[in-house]
């Protein structure tokens, strides 16, 4: 049905108009609707979630918990845990939560395409998950939905792969946006994130679909910013060097809890016992800490707003930085749902809170006031754990509404990032791929050939020969085979070996031992192959470190039956045919 009323339409439109930008506009409009309906949709959900676990709706977390019954608050993560738990195992394929890494994923290596059934899944994870207490963000869910959302649209379009995954990008701004009221961040987190270029073929779509997503979201809860600043602007230029350390300090958080999440969900694969009660068993750590210290539950936008208004202590500030790296480690680390930007935000207000009261201390005339530290210290943590900095001080910006302290804001998260690139990595995200095997840190072009796989290229021009081929036999079949290279296989189809004119040497030319040696005899033993499913990166750097031209495939599964072979030259045109397709995209040739 939904399909029908979104995807024909624009599909007649397509067979009616030929200009493509004018096509992928209107598309971006629609997804821009569908993906801020799906977020004010997401968020009304947690609202009813948490009333039915936590006993009320608003968003005053840390207030509603403390006037409700303890043993609420014990167990609600607890009983959402097991929730979670039960979806995580019957519904959500390799038993893990999606998030942005998915939607990266499927721009780098499946031409933005994603399931629609697995973003089900997540919005039901995330929802119990945050509406239960869990300490995690809802803004990475709400990303993941859009972009199922702007996948589904698409197919009906039969898209070029630059068009999908600028149509994905759309879903992805306009959720953002609508999350966050943020258009201008919305449209460059989608561009810096998941496109990867600014090219304006995808900017004009991206921009079009932040901005729906904005109206969409202002329609339903209004227009102001989520925090309120006091009045702060840089007192002082002598303040830089302490918003330049800050954001060194501010890099060593974000690493500790990128680094602590990986270490706990290490741990939590290699503990005994079902996977799927992971959640409940991290829901009972949440819910004893949250009884002395509630601010930990859920997103934590009504801590973070205090701590603006310079309302919390040096103590409480540090103290609840530490717990909610823990605790956000502990939760993502063991399976519940959700995301790590509000945690981000969170940690970093905490930290440069904390910061701040130390930094104003010694000259209280040259500060800006510890809220201001709390601002800054939001986006370095944020921007460093995303690896975004660009639209993450746009984030932070819009969400407070403040521009006078755009320098220091600036600074620091410039700061942050860069320590944590050189000392850990590009982002969380990135992480959690790697953890799943998937590097994509080599850019779009490199994620363009980890996308093509050996199968895709392989040819069934080889020779083979059986162990028992004779001399004669062999300089036969030998000036048949590509590249003089024969492949040695049983009965089976299993390989032996290879023999190459070079390998063969003075033998080949001399008749006197052709009754005394066989393939067999002659072959080299345990050949450079590649498996089926191997990637092009992986073959191009296989052919590099054996310096030879062609290579025999084998099978996944067996690992030793012959299937065909790759030729260097037919990998190194791909290669050329994917930079070619990339420069294009960037350069907006593709529309």
């Amino acid at each position: 049905m939904l399909k029908s009323l979104v995807g024909r339409p624009i599909a007649g439109l397509k067979r009616l108009v030929r200009n493509d930008q004018l096509v992928i506009s209107v598309a971006a409009l629609v997804v821009g609707l569908a993906a801020a309906a799906g977020a004010v949709g997401f968020r009304e959900a947690i609202a009813l979630v948490q009333g039915l676990f936590l006993g009320f709706e608003h968003e005053l977390v840390a207030s509603g918990a403390r006037e409700t019954e303890r043993w609420r608050i014990l167990l609600a993560p607890v009983a959402g845990g097991l929730v979670v738990g039960i979806i995580m195992r019957w519904f959500m394929p390799g038993g893990r939560p999606q998030g942005v890494a998915n939607v990266i994923e499927a721009s780098a290596l499946r031409a933005g395409r994603m399931s629609g059934r697995q973003a089900a899944g997540a919005v039901a994870m995330s929802a119990v998950s945050i509406g239960s207490g869990a300490s995690v963000g809802r803004e990475g869910p709400a990303v993941h939905l859009g972009a199922a959302m702007a996948s589904f649209i698409g197919r009906p379009l039969h898209l070029t792969r630059s068009q999908s995954r600028t149509l994905l990008g759309c879903g992805v701004a306009s959720a953002v946006a609508a999350s966050f009221n943020a258009p201008i961040a919305g449209a460059f987190f989608a561009l810096e994130v998941v496109i990867g270029h600014y090219a304006l073929s995808a900017f004009a779509p991206i921009v079009i679909a932040s901005v729906t997503g904005t109206i969409v979201s202002r329609m339903w809860f209004g227009d102001f910013p989520a925090f309120r600043l006091g009045d702060h602007e840089i007192v002082s230029f002598l303040q830089f060097p302490a918003f330049a350390l800050l954001g060194v300090v501010c890099a060593i958080a974000a690493i500790a809890l990128m680094r602590l999440t990986a270490i706990v969900e290490r741990q939590s694969v290699e503990l005994p016992g079902p996977r799927w009660l992971h959640p409940a068993a991290a829901g009972v750590v949440v819910g004893i800490v949250a009884l002395w210290y509630p601010e930990i539950l859920g997103v934590g936008y009504e801590a973070m707003d205090t701590a603006l208004k310079e309302q919390y202590g040096f103590q409480l500030l540090v103290t609840l930085a530490v717990l909610k790296i823990l605790m956000t480690a502990l939760c993502l680390g063991a399976g519940f749902g959700g995301g790590v930007f509000s945690p981000s935000l969170f940690i970093g207000a905490m930290v440069g809170g904390a910061f701040g009261v130390v930094a104003t201390h010694p000259f209280p005339e040259l500060s800006s006031g510890h809220g201001a530290y709390t601002m800054i210290g939001m986006g370095a943590v944020a921007g460093a754990v995303l690896g975004a900095p660009i639209s993450t001080i746009l984030i932070v910006f819009e969400l407070t509404n403040d521009y006078r302290l755009t320098i220091a804001v600036m600074v620091a998260v410039v700061i942050a990032s860069l320590i944590t690139r050189v000392w850990h990595g590009p982002s969380f995200f990135a992480d959690q791929l790697k953890r799943r095997g998937l590097d994509l840190q080599g850019g779009h072009d490199m994620a363009a050939l980890r996308s093509l796989k050996v199968h895709d290229l392989m040819r069934q021009d080889h020779v083979t020969v059986s162990p028992e081929a004779t001399l004669d036999t062999l300089r036969d079949r030998l000036r048949q085979a590509p590249l003089n290279e024969l492949f040695v296989v049983d009965g089976d189809d299993r390989l032996v070996g290879t023999i190459t004119l070079a390998e063969l040497g003075e033998v080949a030319f001399d008749v006197s031992h052709d009754r005394e040696l066989c393939a067999d005899n002659l072959a080299r033993r345990s050949p450079p192959v590649l498996a089926m499913s191997d990637d092009l990166q992986k073959a191009i750097r296989r052919f590099a470190e054996v310096d030879e031209g062609l290579l025999g495939v084998v099978d996944d599964g067996d690992g030793s039956r012959l299937m065909g072979c790759l030729h260097e030259r037919d990998v190194m045109r791909a290669y050329n045919t994917a930079l070619v397709n990339l420069r294009k995209e960037e350069h907006g040739e593709t529309m």
